[in-house]
């Protein structure tokens, strides 16, 4: 990452420097198909630079934080939309839905960050959000043509919208068919933040050929399975106990890239900008180390060719320990 400086660039075990990181490569919608199709076979991910509108999604950042503003988490004196952490709080009354425990979707926190949680959750049944955000025509249409999926383009309804506080906790290393895992291996993962994501903000982070090494673990994985003499249908469910009980490859993303000989790739994200990553696309994110306490908003959105086997259970919206 040559010529780029950041402070409090981290994850769990450590800082991210210009030795074990690199930057992701942006990609503009307006280049041909066939150019985006190649980087994103090649990288396993596609970083589309405005992608949405950006007032779109601005709407959408304020319309979240205007329905969490009663709980006091925002500083006072700032607009809901700017996601100003209030720092005389604690964060951890104010926990992320599946934010470090992706695996598990238990309820977060307890009794005092219950009103928070409670309308964290709500948020991914309105309007504003499920309906309008989520199947946004902007990205939807362009999913369509990029895949060739055409009319069989469906967007899964099972979505994460997760709020990501400074300090807390950040998301561990995973590949996205470990929960998908009832499906074929064809979905595509849109990731979009939802606001401006500074470089130190806690965005999402990529391994460097990690769609190789996703793909290479889980054929590893179920090659055990098969020798232990499961079915087919068995080993899906043996493949999590190769992991974390959360599902995580790891929590640690700095002791992982240097196990595998990888650096992770890094980038500040606009509002507008959305990734598209394959399902063994290894990713997790960084601490939000903001130093203007601004929040983490961001979401994962989900694509699958309706004419080919997907995960039905994607189909329900987000509830938690709905075991996905």
């Amino acid at each position: 990452m040559v010529g780029v400086q950041v402070d409090n660039l981290a994850v769990n075990d450590g800082p991210l420097t210009s030795e074990n990181v690199t930057l992701l490569r942006p990609s503009e919608p307006t280049l041909p198909l066939e150019e985006l199709r190649k980087r994103y076979d090649e990288d396993g991910y596609l970083l589309l630079k405005g992608i949405l509108p950006r007032e779109d999604v601005l709407a959408a950042r304020d319309a979240y934080f205007s329905s969490l503003e009663s709980t006091g988490v925002l500083k006072p004196g700032t607009a809901p939309v700017e996601g100003v952490f209030d720092p005389a709080k604690n964060h951890l009354d104010y926990p992320g839905i599946g934010a470090g425990n992706i695996g598990g979707n238990g309820r977060p926190g307890g009794e005092r960050a219950a009103a928070f949680v409670d309308l964290a959750l709500d948020a991914h049944y309105q309007d504003w959000y499920a309906e309008k955000f989520c199947n946004h025509p902007a990205l939807y249409d362009f999913i369509a043509r990029f895949s060739d999926w055409g009319k069989n383009t469906l967007s899964l309804r099972r979505t994460l919208l997760r709020n990501n506080l400074p300090g807390s906790k950040p998301i561990g290393v995973h590949y996205d068919q470990i929960f998908l895992r009832y499906g074929d291996p064809t979905s595509i993962t849109a990731w979009v933040p939802m606001g401006d994501i500074k470089l130190n903000g806690g965005g999402l982070i990529y391994l460097e050929n990690g769609d190789k090494l996703g793909v290479g673990m889980e054929e590893a994985f179920f090659a055990t399975a098969k020798q232990a003499g499961l079915t087919d249908e068995e080993a899906k469910s043996a493949f999590n106990s190769n992991m974390m009980s959360t599902g995580l490859l790891s929590e640690f993303p700095t002791e992982f890239a240097r196990e595998h000989g990888r650096r992770w790739m890094v980038s500040a994200y606009e509002a507008g900008d959305a990734v598209l990553h394959k399902p063994h696309m290894i990713h997790a994110s960084t601490i939000n180390n903001d130093p203007d306490n601004v929040i983490r908003l961001a979401t994962d959105l989900r694509f699958c060719d309706s004419s080919k086997p997907y995960d039905k259970r994607w189909m329900n919206s987000y509830t938690f320990n709905d075991g996905v």
